[in-house]
């Protein structure tokens, strides 16, 4: 009976096996199909490994990490900084025999080909570390089939023979994932406990080795549960292998403490600034330092590794932000202060303060005051001055800054005029009260009279910067436009234009652009960039040192006295105060450090006029003036910044090289002589219209203004008969062209001596004429 029964049961097995084949074959004959075609679609040999991700760090000038910047945390490093005790753990838990196979182990792997068979999702992992680097690397994107594991183990074998172990080690401890955003060994270490991978003990490289199965499911900070379960199957590994005792596994699973929060290096701990997130947007929207294109910028910025080295001055930086804390919270209003603060002699931004702070991030909506546009008020009457100077008039020149004048104005999209009545100015000289104390009658005048679109090309060159340059895109700064009433404030600069074109007037005329990176190493610390800029000379050295000798006086006799009288440095100035007081400025400087500071309301145009806390402080109503605040905040800084330095000043300017002259608006004054021949080639034309007293339009008509020179000239166009018997009035010069860049044109000018200048539309008395002969 038992022999009979042998035999069939054999074969019943034979049969059973057969079927058993036959249905595996069937099965998987499709899928073995598409494998043994696989050479058609990789290479029989295995490409280069791509570039690890590195992050970027940024220094200031003292060399503290100010920024990060990476798109996933990757921090390579050497195998041999990995302490003994983390490899063996990690080895002991992801892949104990990997000193033993040839990337595949094959126990493992026939479990994993089998299981992904059965289903096209895939269900087991690879299950050595040269095959999980195979994955990172060369896999990544195609489907988790049987192809999959088979191709996988091929290229496991191939890196084998290709690397060493030590090499492949190295690898998957730099790019494996822990989850956190931590992409490698040295970014776990700070991401989990804050602490360089060097620093690792045996225990913490272990629980890093549990995380890498799931990291999101095992996350000890979402995860708590889940991520003591593998804790404590990592200890039993450990003990497994007898790399810890069992007594000191329990007592590790009781005890040991799970990483509850991110951490960071504490060196390396950064939060957002008003700087380094400008600094960003800079490299890679308005540099090509890192790229010709922003992608380009980009990757290097995030991934290249590099080592930024900037200009921040981090006493400078706190020293500003104790400034701008002068200005009283106004909770009700939200009015903040801007401050940018740069190197005189090269550009460099030493500081930047956009406001009070930023709470989370400029993406989140909050704004880079120091950065945004504003309209002027008058500081921008010392590019104005400059404009002037360059031109050649002389500080003892006398312009008319007497109220009211009649200027040109757009509004509501239509032209119109505006009667400017502020500002106490009289007929005199710039190096006075028309300048000290902010006259705009007489700053309207001397910008027709030097031609309001050579105003506007100074203004560019004196402050370019790549936040404000001629030809700008409209959606990155509003134009500065050839207004009427330029010299009142109307066009709108940015707390940096105006640092940028006041660093001109200080350096002696040498404009540098404003500028964040002194130089960048690579990764492999080989310098790939130095920032070199030889500035552009776009004042004369005599100009500009008349511009801030002239300016010093705003300092000690003018409007910013109030506040900066008893400032103990020699410095030169200009206050600013928006119509209405909507926004009010102080910009200055010494040889060693130029300063712009602003205050007003980042959302909106809204006058600082009867806020309380601002007149609980200050009084005068709460009236908030270029002399008042920005005053105070640009003192306290700027004093506490010189501690240190050495007392500098600038040379004396040149003597004026000629007796002073009268500056006049052809159209809007006009001119009367004695009949003496002193202006050559006057033609009497009686029929010539008469003009009246309103200053002309931006765009000037013809001239007949005689050009080229350099010494400011006498302007002879035709007259009609005075009502005096001795003198013939001169009607409608005109300014320099439109079409007329040279600086150095001279304006229009009359010798007060022998001629009188006067509004158009007041002839002049027989007192007039009689001062006038005498």
């Amino acid at each position: 009976m038992y022999r009979i029964a042998w035999p069939i049961r054999f074969v019943a097995i034979i049969l059973a096996g057969a079927l058993l084949t036959t249905a595996v074959v069937i099965a998987t004959a499709p899928r073995l199909w598409y494998i043994a075609n696989a050479h058609d679609e990789f290479p029989v040999t295995l490409p280069e490994f791509q570039p690890l991700s590195q992050r970027t760090l940024v220094y200031d000038v003292a060399g503290n990490v100010i920024a990060i910047f990476e798109r996933e945390n990757s921090q390579p490093i050497k195998i041999d900084q990995v302490p003994p005790g983390v490899v063996a753990a990690l080895l002991a838990v992801e892949d104990n025999e990997f000193y033993i196979h040839d990337g595949v182990n094959l126990r493992g792997f026939m479990r994993a080909f089998l299981s992904n068979f059965a289903s096209d999702a895939p269900t087991q992992g690879a299950s050595t570390i040269t095959q999980q680097v195979v994955k990172n690397e060369f896999l990544a994107g195609l489907p988790r089939d049987g192809r999959y594991k088979i191709l996988q183990a091929h290229f496991a074998t191939m890196l084998e023979k290709k690397m060493t172990k030590g090499e492949i080690l190295e690898r998957y401890l730099n790019t494996v994932f822990f989850g956190n955003n931590a992409y490698g060994l040295q970014a776990a270490a700070e991401v989990y406990f804050g602490k360089d991978a060097s620093q690792l003990d045996m225990v913490e490289g272990a629980f890093l080795a549990g995380l890498v199965r799931s990291p999101s499911s095992l996350d000890p900070i979402t995860k708590i549960e889940a991520s003591k379960r593998r804790f404590e199957q990592v200890i039993d590994r450990l003990v497994d292998v007898e790399l810890v005792t069992a007594p000191e596994g329990e007592h590790l699973i009781e005890t040991w403490p799970l990483p509850d929060h991110v951490r960071t290096i504490p060196t390396l701990t950064t939060e957002p600034t008003y700087y380094t997130v400008a600094l960003r947007d800079y490299l890679l929207t308005k540099s090509n330092i890192l790229g010709s294109t922003e992608q380009e910028r980009a990757n290097l910025l995030y991934r290249g590794g590099l080592r930024i080295h900037t200009t921040l001055d981090p006493t400078m930086q706190l020293q500003a932000e104790n400034a701008r804390d002068i200005l009283p919270d106004t909770p009700f209003h939200q009015f903040d202060a801007a401050i940018i603060s740069l190197d005189t002699t090269s550009g460099a931004i030493r500081a930047m303060v956009g406001g009070n702070g930023l709470q989370s991030n400029v993406a989140a909506g909050e704004i880079n005051m120091a950065l945004v546009p504003r309209q002027t008020g008058s500081s921008i009457k010392a590019f104005i001055l400059a404009t002037g100077y360059q031109a050649g008039v002389q500080p003892n020149d006398e312009i008319n800054g007497q109220r009211p004048c009649t200027v040109p104005d757009f509004r509501d999209g239509r032209e119109t005029t505006k009667t400017v009545n502020s500002g106490y100015g009289v007929i005199g000289p710039f190096n006075g009260k028309n300048t000290w104390n902010s006259t705009d009658c007489g700053f309207v005048r001397l910008s027709y009279a030097i031609g309001l679109h050579r105003v506007v090309d100074s203004v560019y060159r004196m402050a370019h910067s790549p936040y404000f340059y001629q030809g700008q895109p409209a959606d990155e700064h509003e134009s500065f436009l050839p207004l009427g009433l330029t010299a009142t404030g109307n066009n709108a600069m940015s707390t940096i234009d105006m640092a940028a074109g006041m660093q001109t007037i200080t350096n002696q005329g040498l404009h540098h652009d404003p500028y964040y990176v002194d130089y960048i190493d690579g990764p492999d610390d080989v310098r790939m960039y130095t920032h070199e800029d030889p500035g552009t000379q776009v004042l004369d050295v005599g100009v500009a040192n008349a511009t801030v000798a002239t300016l010093k006086g705003v300092i000690r006799k003018g409007t910013g006295a109030r506040n900066l009288r008893n400032f103990p440095i020699p410095a030169t100035g200009k206050t600013g105060t928006q119509d209405e007081n909507t926004n009010a400025w102080f910009v200055g400087g010494t040889p060693q450090i130029t300063t712009a500071v602003w205050v007003g309301d980042p959302s909106g145009y809204t006058p600082m006029v009867g806020i309380p806390e601002f007149a609980a402080e200050m009084g005068r109503g709460g009236k908030v003036q270029g002399a008042d605040y920005p005053a105070r905040i640009w003192g306290a800084f700027m004093g506490a910044a010189h501690a240190n330095l050495p007392v500098l000043d600038w040379p004396d300017p040149p003597k004026n090289p000629r007796k002073f002259r009268r500056i006049y608006v052809p159209g809007e004054e006009c001119l009367a002589e004695l009949i003496s021949g002193y202006l050559p080639g006057i033609t009497i034309d009686p029929e010539r219209p008469t003009t009246t007293a309103t200053l002309p339009p931006a765009t000037n008509p013809p001239p007949t203004t005689i050009v080229g020179d350099p010494t400011p000239i006498d302007t002879t166009p035709p007259v009609t008969s005075s009502p005096h018997p001795l003198v013939e009035i001169l009607r409608d010069a005109s300014t320099v062209p439109a079409d007329v860049l040279d600086p150095r044109a001279p304006v229009p000018s009359a010798d007060p001596e022998k001629v009188l200048v006067y509004l158009c539309d007041r002839p002049p008395t027989d007192v007039d004429f009689q001062d006038l002969e005498k």
